[in-house]
């Protein structure tokens, strides 16, 4: 009986979404709840989860690792950054690498990350390499936390076409109880705690299967400090870097003016249709017109008050509009970009025509009409 009823299940079952992508999105919740700034993601192979992960604002440090270098670099170039990433870059710094090398090896760029993520990558290592493993992972590495999923052999009866493993590659593929325990030893070795769960959920009437990924969350039990780290840190490089791209990012003083910059001449600019628009308006009434464009003179008077006083009008003076920059500092953005008064004229300077004192941008109007 439980032999048809597994039969009939094998035709139908299918994953919605696919099930790689539920395993994808079981990291990047779990990112979305740690907050972790570096994550490294062993076994890598074509970069589809760094990619994913790119997109996380809380993380700065991106590292893939994995055995086959023309994998990677088949598909390395979805990491690198795009136009629009020039054009507006983030507030966070973010630098993604790919290294081609062994989890069967220690290298110190491995070193310091908060999250480790082996997905569907132990199934496929020879059993001299699953016994380094722990090790690499939880004893040199020892990030906060280390995901790790692999395949349920539980699951495999009920997935057409399958026979003894899902992948020609896979060296093994355990049952619950043979990853549980060899998850447990390796927690229990190396201070860690362990959570066991999934993605794949069986079909109705069938739980006792488990899930079809089987996934173990290890968090570590203990902070790790100077006086705590086990095990001797090599200072030679293994691993050989194929990849690397760095974002463009506000902290970066080049790429903040160029934002600053654009951001005080859009500003400045739009003002400065509004102004000619009001100014039109008064062209036929001197009275009115005097009384919108205020002298030099006048302007002077409220030079040394822009930090405090943003109340200043922009005018405009014979084919000159003036714009203060206490006015354009007062907008958010530019606040924000800025933080201070100093900062923003330091970040203009040569970069933007300013009046003669500094203290206000000028554009031409000459044209403004044509």
């Amino acid at each position: 009986m439980e032999k048809n009823f597994q039969e009939e299940f094998a035709q139908v079952i299918k994953f919605t979404p696919p099930l790689y992508k539920q395993r994808y999105q079981f990291v990047k919740d779990l990112v979305e709840k740690y907050k972790p700034k570096k994550v490294a993601d062993l076994g890598c192979a074509d970069c589809r989860l760094l990619w994913m992960l790119k997109f996380c604002s809380c993380i700065e440090v991106l590292a893939g690792l994995d055995i086959s270098a023309s994998v990677m670099k088949e598909k390395m170039h979805m990491l690198s950054p795009l136009p629009f990433d020039y054009l507006q870059p983030s507030e966070r710094s973010l630098t993604v690498t790919l290294h081609h090398g062994s989890v069967a090896h220690k290298d110190p760029c491995m070193l310091g990350f908060d999250l480790v993520t082996c997905i569907e990558l132990i199934e496929h290592l020879e059993e001299s390499e699953l016994k380094k493993f722990p090790e690499v992972v939880f004893g040199f590495m020892a990030p906060s936390i280390v995901v790790i999923s692999t395949p349920n052999s539980e699951f495999n009866p009920l997935l057409p076409g399958v026979v003894l493993h899902r992948d020609p590659d896979h060296k093994f593929e355990w049952n619950q109880a043979q990853f549980q325990s060899w998850a447990l030893e390796a927690a229990r070795c190396y201070d860690y705690s362990v959570e066991f769960t999934g993605v794949g959920q069986p079909p109705k009437g069938m739980e006792n299967v488990g899930f079809c990924t089987q996934i173990g969350v290890f968090a570590r039990k203990y902070p790790q400090t100077d006086g705590s780290v086990q095990y001797e840190k090599p200072t030679e490089a293994v691993y050989k870097t194929v990849f690397k791209a760095v974002y463009p990012s506000l902290k970066d003083e080049k790429y903040l003016r160029n934002a600053v910059v654009n951001e005080v001449i859009f500003i400045a600019q739009n003002i400065k249709r509004h102004l000619m628009s009001k100014h039109e308006e008064y062209d036929d009434d001197p009275e009115r017109k005097s009384e919108f464009q205020p002298s030099v003179d006048c302007f002077s008077d409220y030079l040394g008050k822009l930090v405090v006083d943003k109340t200043m009008e922009p005018f405009v003076n014979g084919n000159e509009a003036y714009i203060p920059l206490a006015t354009i500092f007062s907008f958010p953005k530019v606040n924000q970009l800025c933080g201070t008064f100093e900062k923003l004229c330091k970040l203009i300077a040569g970069k933007v025509p300013l009046s003669s004192d500094g203290s206000a941008v000028v554009l031409s109007t000459e044209h403004e009409n044509e």
